[in-house]
């Protein structure tokens, strides 16, 4: 069964800075795109920033020049590097690993909380 374990959420003060990771296990094919969405409560789900298997990453205004999405494809591990949180981007945070084949599958991650307070 296909997997998506997630690490690095927390609790951070505003201005701070925190690094998600996310690695697919039990999966030997091919992962087109990779991204971080989150969920805050009350919120519907949203996109933070997704990235190709060619490394063509894609933010949200919200979070353009804050955070950084970088993956290493050979480990099919995607990391996202959040830097001066604000309050606003508490929520829980979830990744997403796409196959690269039809029929196209996406799998997501049990979630993790990040949680920007002071």
């Amino acid at each position: 069964q296909v997997q998506l374990v997630e690490s690095g959420g927390g609790l951070v003060k505003p201005g701070g800075s925190l690094r998600l990771s996310c690695a697919v296990s039990n999966y030997t094919g091919d992962i087109s795109t990779m991204g971080w969405y989150r969920q805050a409560p009350g919120k519907q789900r949203e996109a933070v920033a997704v990235i190709t298997s060619g490394g063509a990453p894609i933010y949200v205004d919200s979070v353009k020049d804050r955070f950084t999405i970088f993956r290493d494809n050979g480990k099919k591990k995607v990391n996202l590097q959040m830097t001066s949180l604000i309050p606003e981007d508490t929520a829980v945070y979830y990744c997403l690993a796409r196959t690269a084949h039809w029929p196209q599958r996406d799998y997501w991650g049990q979630g993790t909380q990040v949680t920007v307070s002071s």
